[in-house]
């Protein structure tokens, strides 16, 4: 029987980001495109990404990958508890 791969752990500071990225993003879209509008989701995304592959450098064993799919899936759940 194979053992389901450890979910690396997600750090506040990381899931934070990535819930204020989606808010960017929610914002972004709901109105028409323009580069303005859209440039603090762009930001945000960026932010996130590039702390996401810092913390995974710097923590042995974490691949960015799971760490950033661990993060998304931690926001999300957060965002729909408080629905």
């Amino acid at each position: 029987m194979a053992k389901e791969p450890k979910r690396p752990d997600v750090p506040d500071d990381l899931l934070q980001l990535q819930r204020a990225a989606e808010a960017a993003r929610r914002a972004a879209t709901a109105a028409s495109y323009s580069p303005e509008a859209w440039r603090p989701w762009l930001d945000a995304a960026e932010k996130v990404q590039r702390a996401i592959t810092a913390h995974a450098a710097a923590t042995a064993g974490v691949s960015r990958y799971e760490l950033e799919m661990a993060v998304k899936q931690a926001a999300k759940k957060l965002d729909e508890a408080e629905g």
